[in-house]
């Protein structure tokens, strides 16, 4: 589950892009304050999604949910193993009013708002339905400290075109990849599910 979060991380999405936007026109020190909105708004759904499996935990409603966990990231699999990625960041003047703390707030709406994030991490939350209380607590803090370094990490090296060119031409290979992980995890799921209710 840890490998398949920070695979998923790699591929650029909304958050991505406004990380890349933010260090391109204004730099890395205010785009830093995007990169830990992200995170806060990603550890909302993160202990929204571990704290609500002791809700589920009826077996036909967890059925339910890692059914539809297995089905969401394998969808999300396929879509990355389909998916062209091209990185165009359009470089300018820092927009008016770009500080820290401006940027804090964009990072946290992106996160909070992309409902993507909630559920993926439903999804995983779903395949740990029977990890411990202290498991939980440890995934969740490396998935918030994962987002946070690693959005950071882009923030700091996408300072300059080099570098996008280089990331541009490296995506590709990390998007099949992340997509046939995620397949595999999504599919596990499912098969285990099955495996389960024939037993």
């Amino acid at each position: 589950m840890a490998a398949a979060h920070f695979l998923a991380l790699l591929i650029p999405g909304v958050d991505f892009f406004l990380i890349a936007r933010s260090a391109v026109s204004s730099g890395w020190r205010a785009a830093s304050g995007a990169c830990l909105g992200i995170a806060l708004a990603n550890g909302i759904f993160i202990a929204a999604a571990f704290s609500g499996l002791s809700l589920v935990s009826h077996p036909t409603l967890l059925g339910i949910i890692q059914t539809a966990g297995g089905l969401f990231l394998t969808y999300i699999g396929i879509a990355f193993l389909r998916s062209s990625i091209r990185i165009s960041v359009v470089s300018g003047p820092a927009p008016p009013g770009s500080t820290w703390g401006r940027s804090l707030g964009l990072g946290f709406a992106s996160g909070l708002l992309n409902p993507k994030n909630a559920l993926f991490y439903v999804a995983l939350a779903a395949g740990l339905s029977n990890a411990a209380a202290g498991e939980l607590l440890l995934y969740g803090a490396w998935m918030f400290a994962v987002v946070l370094v690693w959005d950071l990490f882009v923030a700091v090296a996408l300072g300059t075109d080099r570098a996008l060119a280089a990331l541009s031409r490296f995506l590709p290979w990390v998007t099949k990849a992340a997509g046939g992980f995620l397949v595999l995890l999504g599919t596990g799921m499912i098969i285990t599910l099955i495996v389960d209710l024939l037993r």
